[in-house]
């Protein structure tokens, strides 16, 4: 049976859009290498710097999430380390609480490991009694494997507002996933947040 969410998480595509040539980090770096402007773009991108970082034997995923925070304006980040035992399936049953009107984005920390990570994006569906009252896409971009000198990556998503009103107040549940250019989703967990007239 298909879990919550399945038919709305899918990623939009873009007319004419062809995923390129999928190349190792080392076919990047052997890439027109005499040509100055791209050396300095692969340095950017973290292409051919740094010591890779260890990973652990037989690890094959090639994004790992780490941790999630909920960031709210005036208040301390709710962060939620994924790779502690339960963590994922906690985040169903213990709601975020954000205030009505409140101002706040979500944030991830990740590390890519084995090979450039093309197209990471990021889908959401939330639900209010079984009705799909919302569904955020949002692309994070494109990201080497990480090295010692840059260990993970954080990527903060776009400021929201939580409504606002007696009719707006209550309980949500969302499904979200990680999903990238391959269509090969990363993480996908559910978890829920209640809209409340004052934080708790």
């Amino acid at each position: 049976m298909a879990s919550q969410g399945d038919d709305d998480l899918v990623a939009s595509k873009t007319e004419g859009y062809k995923v390129g040539e999928k190349k190792t980090v080392e076919e990047y770096a052997k890439l027109d290498q005499n040509d100055e402007s791209l050396n300095r773009w692969k340095a950017s991108l973290g292409i051919a710097t740094g010591a890779p970082l260890a990973i652990t034997p037989g690890d094959t995923r090639r994004c790992v999430i780490q941790s999630l925070a909920l960031e709210v304006e005036g208040r301390p980040d709710i962060v939620i380390d994924l790779t502690a035992a339960g963590s994922i399936e906690a985040l169903k049953s213990k709601p975020f609480i954000i205030k009505e009107g409140a101002k706040f984005r979500m944030k991830a920390n990740f590390k890519v490991q084995h090979d450039v990570l093309s197209g990471l994006k990021y889908l959401q569906v939330v639900k209010r009694r079984g009705i799909r009252v919302g569904k955020d896409e949002e692309m994070l971009g494109s990201y080497p494997p990480n090295t010692v000198d840059k260990p993970s990556y954080e990527k903060k998503f776009s400021q929201d507002e939580a409504p606002t009103g007696m009719m707006a107040r209550g309980h949500y549940e969302a499904v979200s996933k990680f999903i990238d250019d391959d269509d090969h989703t990363h993480l996908k967990f559910e978890w829920s947040f209640d809209i409340t007239k004052e934080w708790k």
